[in-house]
């Protein structure tokens, strides 16, 4: 009886270790430490019911007003939320412009989102200067 709970743990084991790695493929290489001037692309994200950001946020289950500073990131700097409700700082490569925007949600990179998204609220758009008719912007983002 002891023996077969230890198998199941150990394949429990593998199955969640394959997991982690399928994860880590999709996404940049990042580490838990400070990231400073990561290259990325901000696109228009959608926090409020019935907008195009999908369901609640990942980090708390709930939606958000577009009006405040919010970003969701691509699964690898997401990190299965350990990003949860921290601030970033983002900057804009045409403005020269930065903002501190805090971290509520995942782009999930197994579903389409690309590796290198910095998903905003139209509030983020606004103070760096952007339009969001525009749909993408070069950005590089830090850990604030």
């Amino acid at each position: 009886m002891a023996y077969a709970k230890l198998a199941a743990l150990a394949m429990l084991l593998v199955v969640l270790q394959a997991s982690t790695g399928t994860v880590a493929r999709l996404s940049p290489a990042v580490s838990t430490s400070k990231l400073s001037g990561m290259p990325a692309v901000m696109t228009v994200n959608g926090f409020e019911p019935g907008e195009d950001g999908g369901g609640p946020a990942e980090c708390d289950g709930k939606y958000h007003s577009d009006d405040d500073m919010l970003v969701a990131l691509s699964t690898g700097w997401y990190q299965g939320g350990v990003r949860c409700f921290r601030m970033i700082r983002i900057t804009s490569a045409g403005t020269g412009r930065s903002v501190e925007a805090m971290v509520v949600d995942e782009c999930d990179s197994r579903r389409g989102c690309k590796n290198n998204i910095v998903d905003t609220s139209k509030a983020v758009w606004k103070a760096l200067g952007l339009d969001t008719n525009v749909g993408e912007e070069t950005v590089t983002w830090s850990d604030a």
